[in-house]
């Protein structure tokens, strides 16, 4: 058996090579190995590398059945639920996601991983309350979790708890300065506290930090559109266009930028081109009031059809 053992591991320690190197199926044919010897069914260890194995390769139902092996050797084994749960989550199974993540929980009760994805399930189902306590305690366990205060700051802005938002957020950022997405999240805090000037600070340095998240153009330019500074607004979501050339949403907000411009041609094109990314804004397209200038014009016509029956309708 003690041999058995050694080429249990050695297989093991091979199979994880060939996956670090890309060789998938080499990999499957040493943990299969691995699995068919005396003890390997047995050895929780391989069945959890293989369920992650074939998870990523999108083999759901493989992966759930090495989970269950694991639970069927050790009940008591929360990585067996915590995976189960991940599963679950993955499907949008929420309510057995719940059951496996609280389970895990129940076995580890400093399993940080599964607070962490219950909290976000909780979250989702608009359990803001239940979500906090769930973020609160990942952080308890593990104070260097990064996504935890950025997700928990996320939710205290939804709760108008702003100061406290900003507080998760400059958590987040001592731990990975200059982060996008919690420089972004500063700066939709700031607008919504009314102070324009900080929310354009950091919308800027959320840019310059990573160019190819759409949102941060968005919003920028829709700050200088409030102000009327149509120009401006314009100038921002091109360049937002330039590195993120299929997010619809830009196309639409630069078409109404345009509007405001007089710049007709421009703004229809725009949308034309907002509504071939994603043809379920045409019905927001119709409905705009703002965009209502471009309406009249016989291109728009030929794409959306009357302007006259629509309003009617």
């Amino acid at each position: 058996m003690k041999n058995n053992i050694n080429r249990i591991n050695n297989y093991k320690n091979i199979a994880k090579e060939f996956k670090e190197e890309g060789q998938l199926l080499k990999a499957l044919k040493f943990y299969k190995k691995a699995y068919n010897l005396e003890g390997g069914k047995a050895d929780i260890e391989l069945l959890i590398d293989m369920a992650l194995f074939f998870d990523e390769l999108g083999d759901t139902q493989g992966a759930e059945e090495k989970y269950r092996e694991v639970i069927a050797v050790d009940p008591y084994e929360s990585r067996g639920y915590y995976g189960l749960g991940v599963l679950y989550d993955d499907k949008g199974d929420n309510l057995k996601a719940i059951e496996y993540y609280d389970k895990a929980i129940e076995i580890d009760p400093y399993y940080d991983r599964a607070y962490f994805f219950l909290a976000n399930i909780y979250d989702e189902i608009g359990e803001k309350k239940k979500a906090v306590e769930l973020y609160e305690k990942a952080i308890e366990l593990n104070e260097n979790d990064f996504w935890s205060y950025i997700n928990l700051g996320s939710i205290y802005e939804d709760m108008d708890k702003n100061e406290l938002a900003l507080a998760m957020m400059d958590k987040g950022l001592k731990l990975a300065p200059n982060h996008y997405i919690a420089m972004f999240n500063k700066g939709v805090i700031y607008k919504k506290l009314g102070d324009m000037e900080k929310a354009k600070k950091f919308y800027r340095l959320s840019i310059e930090e990573n160019i190819y998240y759409p949102y941060s153009f968005l919003n920028l330019s829709i700050i200088y559109k409030e102000e009327k500074e149509y120009g401006k607004a314009v100038e921002i979501i091109s360049k937002g266009i330039v590195h993120n050339e299929d997010t619809s949403v830009l196309y639409y907000n630069r078409a109404c930028f345009y509007v405001h411009l007089n710049k007709t041609e421009k703004a229809l094109r725009d949308i034309i081109k907002a509504a071939e990314l994603s043809p379920s804004l045409e019905q927001y397209i119709k409905d705009d009031d703002e965009l209502d200038p471009i309406k009249e014009l016989e291109a728009y016509k030929i794409m959306f059809g009357s302007h006259t029956l629509d309003k009617k309708k």
